[in-house]
């Protein structure tokens, strides 16, 4: 017995003086992950996939109070644990049921702090546990990363903190990456010479500014955060910038979880673009009814022009348009459509429709024909009108598209969720533009549809096949994207010549028909006009028939930036979708998982001459029994399905 005590107590004073050099380790379930932290001067963590190791002597810390967790690490005790349980989220734009399954660690340390770990088969995480009394301010966030050299970076880099988050895509290696270049912001895709792909991002976010990231000039990137703003200043009728920031990033609660830091990590690409690790990591729905969130696709005017023709009205932002959209809506079954800027009296005032609109009979009209209206806002109006939820509920509107924010420091990030729970008190769904990628507030409050943060089609021709194809890959892989698909005037991207009148989309017609399929949002846009879908019925048709949330999702192909081909299922349905880039290209699919049996294809493919004309396609339905089909997708091309 005496034995037993010497020998604990010999163990404790190891684990606090950290006398053993060994790594501690955790393996994700399928052993093909593996994470090695290290106690020393600091707290180091390394990371292999099977047998290349990805991530090494990463360093982590927080600065609270100017006290560094992390600083002569002291290890109080450790718990081990398996997770295994099943998600259901309330808007599954992947997958109607998520497995969440990983190892997990627990690090109890000296000096009222944790740090916990997860490791999955396709990613791990990690995030600080802080048990401190009151308010403490944090003043720096210690991710020091390294990757393998001559590892090939694609990041959206922007010249400072205050960003749309709308960057085209930049590709380099980490080598040439320098501290003197301009930083970027989440979701970060990092390819290693051997061909190992992994995507950072975060999830968990609350009262804290999100991450960015900039060069150390050591093969890697370190987090860089935005300051708390102390003094702000009014632009225009849309921004607030500071002019003064405090010299720390957060003043939060000194008991708190932090935010996941996450990397998806594979030597397959399809897993990335199939990953739920944004939404696993995220807190709990925090709504007891949602019984009440709809998502569904929404006709939308702004990008079009509020645009008609052959009609017996003067089109324009006014109530003949906007039935005229409705009717279109409600022709197709579509649920919603949006009134963008310039529905109201003015961008300050949300409750006055202008002189051309009579908002509560536009209201009506549409629940007649069963259509409900979004309305679009600056975030300025908002915050500073949040009984506008309660007003809009008694109206009967839908929704809120919120725009302009711009930012992501602390402050803001806490205005975004004061706005989902206040809307959600008043059954408001939001769709959130000028937008900060998600982070997991969707998953709390799932009346957050979808987000913006992308270089979309409202982009004209910057919005190109090159820079779009790689979105299955990063911004959409971490959550809901608001990408605004829909374009039926459709140009190779050398020939995108937008104008107001004639908004372009480039890449062939099959592929801005296959976004609806390939792409995820709680809500998703028609973006051109009426007048337009109805010159071609069978593509319309097709496009409005496609769901937003799915049972089932299945990456069949992919390669970064390139291609990617993708199956949904709903119900008994299975649609396809496949982008391609500027090479043309002959894709073999294996469709074996559907099953076996004679089954019905309806299919829109690029027409012969699409490489010129890319409105060129060709539709064909037939009943086929084979396992496999072989795609033929034009340069900037697509393909786009239902299997009955």
């Amino acid at each position: 017995m005496k034995r037993i005590r010497l020998f604990t107590l010999s163990f404790a004073l190891m684990l606090c003086a950290n006398i053993s050099a060994a790594p501690i380790s955790l393996t994700s379930p399928n052993g093909k992950l593996k994470i090695d932290i290290n106690l020393g001067k600091s707290i180091t963590y390394s990371v292999s996939c099977e047998d290349e190791v990805v991530l090494s002597d990463c360093e982590i810390g927080l600065d609270i109070d100017h006290l560094l967790f992390g600083a002569n690490p002291k290890l109080k005790s450790m718990k081990r644990q398996t997770i295994d349980q099943q998600l259901k989220p309330v808007v599954p734009i992947k997958n109607a049921t998520i497995a969440d399954r990983c190892n997990a660690l627990s690090m109890k340390m000296k000096g009222d702090y944790a740090i916990e770990w997860r490791a999955y088969d396709d990613g791990i995480a990690y995030r600080f546990v802080t048990a401190k009394k009151g308010k403490v301010k944090v003043y720096d966030e210690i991710a020091d990363m390294h990757f393998p050299a001559h590892s090939t970076v694609t990041m959206s880099q922007t010249g400072t903190f205050r960003s749309n988050y709308e960057e085209m895509y930049q590709h380099m290696k980490i080598d040439e990456y320098k501290s003197t270049d301009r930083i970027n912001y989440l979701p970060l895709y990092v390819q290693t010479p051997s061909g190992t792909q992994m995507l950072m991002s975060e999830s968990g976010l609350e009262d804290y500014p999100c991450l960015f990231l900039k060069s150390n000039d050591k093969h890697g990137m370190k987090a860089v955060f935005p300051k708390y703003p102390l003094e702000v200043e009014q632009q225009w009728d849309r921004f607030l910038i500071s002019t003064k920031d405090a010299d720390y990033i957060a003043e939060t609660d000194g008991t708190r979880n932090y935010p996941w830091r996450f990397f998806v990590i594979s030597r397959d690409a399809r897993d990335i673009v199939a990953n739920e690790m944004e939404y696993k990591l995220a807190v709990p729905c925090a709504i007891d009814d949602t019984s009440w969130i709809r998502p569904g696709q929404v006709s939308w005017d702004w990008w079009n022009g509020r645009q008609a023709w052959g009609v017996d009205f003067k089109a324009g932002c006014n109530e003949e348009t906007y039935k005229h959209f409705i009717d279109f809506a409600a022709k197709y079954r579509v649920p919603y459509i949006i009134l963008d800027e310039g529905w109201a009296v003015s961008t300050a005032d949300p409750f006055h429709s202008n002189k051309d609109i009579d908002l509560k009979r536009l209201i009506a009209y549409g629940k007649q024909k069963g259509v409900d209206l979004i309305l679009w806002l600056t975030w300025l109006e908002v915050e500073r009108n949040m009984n506008l939820f309660e007003e809009y509920e008694k109206w009967g509107i839908a929704g809120v598209k919120i725009d302009f924010m711009d930012r992501s420091d602390q402050w803001m990030v806490n205005y975004y969720e004061r706005v989902c729970k206040e809307a959600a008190k008043h059954h408001i769904l939001v769709d959130f533009h000028g937008s900060f990628k998600p982070a997991g507030l969707e998953r709390k409050y799932p009346n957050l549809i979808s987000y913006e943060g992308v270089l979309g089609l409202e982009q004209g021709g910057r919005c190109k096949p090159e820079n779009t194809n790689w979105l299955p890959f990063i911004r959409n892989a971490v959550g809901p994207m608001d990408f605004t698909p829909g374009g039926m005037t459709n140009v190779q991207p050398n020939d995108n010549h937008t104008t107001g009148p004639l908004p372009m989309a480039s890449g062939t017609r099959a592929y801005q028909m296959a976004l609806y399929v390939v792409f995820s949002s709680g809500i998703q846009m028609l973006s051109d006009c009426p007048t337009r879908y109805y010159q071609y019925p069978d593509c319309t048709e097709f496009m409005t028939s496609v769901p937003v949330t799915w049972d089932e999702t299945k990456v069949l192909a992919a390669e970064p930036g390139r291609y990617v081909v993708i199956a949904k299922r709903k119900g008994n349905k299975w649609f396809i979708g496949a982008i391609n880039d500027g090479e043309r290209r002959d894709l073999n699919i294996d469709l074996s998982f559907i099953g076996s049996g004679t089954r019905t294809m309806t299919a829109f493919a690029d027409g012969i001459n699409a490489d010129r004309q890319a409105m060129d396609y060709k539709r064909t339905s037939n009943t086929f029994a084979e396992k496999n089909i072989t795609l033929h997708l034009a340069k900037n091309g697509g393909f786009a399905a239902v299997i009955e």
